[in-house]
């Protein structure tokens, strides 16, 4: 845990099975968290998957206030994914649940098991949309105002659920 409270924001996502009902359970996993209070949550979204195959993906960002450390803070949502059946069983392979931690507080972190700013979320719209849904202003540490990067997602589709 640190001192201070920190706003982190997770990317969620499932394509397998009912993966609308998937992310609304997650999201209130992610509100029961320990030292963690669910603060926003974004619209669900549709989205093609990316570099992958099957169906299409149930998206939302949700806004955390928490006091657990990032690495504290990923541990819990891989507990979380792995209570919903995760698997890993390849690079983009269809998932029951993935959650990202896309950013914690104004932080970049780069170690063997976690970087953040999260290394891809200003190339998919599945992450900016949601996000600049939440903050229209936010800021990604190292990378400016996210909604400068939105240009470069506009072929993808996403649609609000």
């Amino acid at each position: 845990m640190t001192d201070c409270t920190v706003t982190a924001y997770i990317g969620l996502g499932a394509n397998l099975g009912d993966a609308q009902d998937t992310v609304q359970r997650a999201l209130l996993a992610l509100a029961a968290l320990p030292a963690t209070r669910l603060t926003l949550q974004s619209s669900l979204f549709r989205t093609a998957p990316i570099e992958a195959a099957g169906d299409d993906f149930v998206n939302a960002v949700a806004q955390l206030s928490t006091t657990l450390g990032a690495h504290a803070l990923l541990e819990n949502m891989q507990q979380i994914e792995q209570s919903f059946g995760r698997e890993r069983a390849y690079r983009n392979a269809p998932r029951t649940l993935d959650l990202d931690l896309l950013l914690y507080g104004t932080e970049c972190i780069d170690t063997a098991t976690l970087t953040v700013p999260h290394p891809r979320m200003t190339e998919r719209a599945f992450t900016l949309i949601p996000l600049l849904q939440l903050d229209p202003l936010i800021e990604i540490p190292g990378c400016g105002a996210a909604h400068r990067f939105v240009p470069g997602v506009a072929g993808q589709a996403i649609q609000k659920m």
